[in-house]
């Protein structure tokens, strides 16, 4: 994982958009879990979106926000953040990456 994480954080200094990201786990039913490692340089962030179901956000590497339009998160590595229904924004301190874990189709 963390080979996977600072491959991906040496492709998006390579970027203009400061990310990359790599789905580990992706599986249709009877599975409904998804894992996806997300990479990205201090100062870039994923722009505010919806949530996508229930999801946690787990620091790999550096330092991370989440925000929503009433609270912020701030994530270091080995933190396990929660992603609540509201929208939010993942933003990166410094050079970060991050396992994103969601449910798919959570009912």
């Amino acid at each position: 994982m963390t080979e996977l994480a600072d491959r991906l954080l040496a492709e998006a200094q390579g970027h203009t958009s400061g990310r990359r990201a790599s789905t580990l786990f992706d599986q249709p039913r009877p599975h409904q879990l998804r894992q996806t490692v997300l990479a990205l340089t201090a100062g870039h962030s994923l722009g505010e979106h919806n949530s996508p179901g229930e999801a946690t956000l787990q620091v790999i590497r550096g330092r991370v926000e989440l925000s929503t339009p009433t609270e912020t998160w701030t994530g270091t590595a080995g933190d396990l953040l929660l992603i609540g229904p509201d929208r939010h924004d993942l933003r990166a301190i410094e050079d970060s990456a991050v396992l994103l874990t969601v449910v798919n189709g959570a009912s």
